[in-house]
């Protein structure tokens, strides 16, 4: 694989996921979903501008402390065009998602919680159990799968089931 020169204003799809660390249909995957763009030239080649890197280390970023994609997209679409994303930027945007973040925080700790005392009383009873069915509520949305979402009732211990 030919390496970019320093000084080289675009890469090649090659080249940004040698850079990079990502795959080229990962590079392909952002692309198709409008987190990344690139021209096409006469011979209709990929050719991606060097900030293309930061935003790809951004996106591997949010993704691995598990933002969506699509608020990913919502992100980099409030930054200017063909310019590397700064330190302030991260920050500005990663405070917009500190509350996602610590809502998702406190479901995964009340999860633990109610497992925890659910596999302790032994009952596992799905019509009162607080971490499979709270308050029995997916009885009275009718028959049928329903979602389990711990944020539908508060921890408590499976006991007073």
């Amino acid at each position: 694989m030919s390496k970019a020169l320093w000084n080289s204003k675009e890469l090649t799809v090659g080249q940004l996921a040698e850079r990079s660390g990502v795959a080229v249909s990962a590079l392909h995957f952002y692309e198709s979903k409008g987190l990344i763009a690139s021209r096409r030239t006469t011979g209709n080649q990929r050719r991606y501008t060097r900030d293309t890197l930061r935003r790809v280390a951004f996106i591997r970023l949010a993704q691995r402390i598990g933002i969506p994609l699509k608020t990913i997209k919502d992100a980099l679409a409030e930054l200017p065009e063909e310019r590397t994303p700064t330190r302030d930027d991260w920050a500005r945007l990663s405070a917009a998602w500190r509350t996602e973040l610590d809502d998702r925080i406190d479901q995964l700790q009340r999860l633990r919680d109610d497992l925890t005392d659910c596999i302790g009383c032994g009952c596992l009873s799905l019509d009162r159990c607080v971490l499979a069915n709270p308050y029995d509520r997916l009885g009275d949305e009718g028959p049928g799968a329903r979602r389990i979402d711990t944020r539908l009732s508060p921890a408590q211990n499976c006991a007073t089931c």
